[in-house]
């Protein structure tokens, strides 16, 4: 009997530090929903006069409702949309109060980039972004070829005479027919915790029955 006591107590200390981990991963998810809940409300909320001197920590998601110019000329950001396949975000400048900012207009499909999009005065109701959408394997904007693979905003603002605030439109009028908006919203957000908590709630299990088959084998006469 005495044999056993420690293999019995490797295995339930074992899985009682598997089973905090998930716990712990639970309480993650739960801080995790309140601040995309958080998002999502901001996304949605009362629209804000632009700021002077935007802050990137301070007013992401800010919803805003302008009214100006879309001026010529436009960047076409790569991108791909479920179960419609690949294409490009336009961006283009858009005057307001005196100001040029970046407009990110939407989604256009790779055979429509040729096509003339309709500029001057519009209505434009959407929220302040940072993308962020680089990463270790990004490759580099072709700014000559007008093909860009991130929307790295002070290379933006530099190519179309613009300040460095991006707009995610989440409504034009009129309409901007031919482009769909892809509106701000949290899908993008990671938000693994519950998977996370059912591998170390799984692995508790399985380190549980393999102490129990050990202990078994242990008891059986030789």
């Amino acid at each position: 009997m005495k044999r056993m006591i420690t293999p019995l107590l490797f295995g339930l200390i074992g899985a009682a530090i598997l089973v905090a981990l998930g716990v712990w991963q639970l309480q993650r998810l739960e801080w995790k929903q309140g601040i995309l809940n958080q998002i999502e409300s901001r996304i949605i909320g009362t629209a804000a006069p632009l700021p002077a001197r935007p802050d990137s920590a301070v007013d992401r998601y800010q919803p805003v409702d302008l009214t100006g110019t879309i001026l010529p000329g436009e960047i076409h950001v790569l991108v791909s949309v479920k179960q419609i396949g690949p294409g490009y975000r336009v961006i283009s400048p858009f005057e307001t109060a005196g100001r040029t900012l970046l407009l990110d207009r939407g989604f256009i499909p790779v055979e429509d980039v040729g096509l003339e999009r309709r500029g001057g005065p519009a209505t434009v109701r959407g929220n302040l972004h940072w993308p962020d959408d680089r990463n270790s394997s990004t490759p580099d904007n072709d700014v000559a070829g007008n093909i860009w693979f991130a929307r790295d905003i002070d290379q933006m603002a530099q190519v179309l005479g613009a300040e460095p605030l991006l707009i995610i439109s989440r409504e034009v009028s009129p309409a901007d027919l031919g482009v769909t908006p892809l509106p701000v919203d949290t899908v993008g957000i990671p938000n693994d915790h519950l998977q996370y908590a059912i591998t170390w709630f799984s692995l508790a299990l399985v380190w549980l029955v393999m102490t129990a088959a050990y202990l078994r084998r242990a008891r059986k006469p030789e």
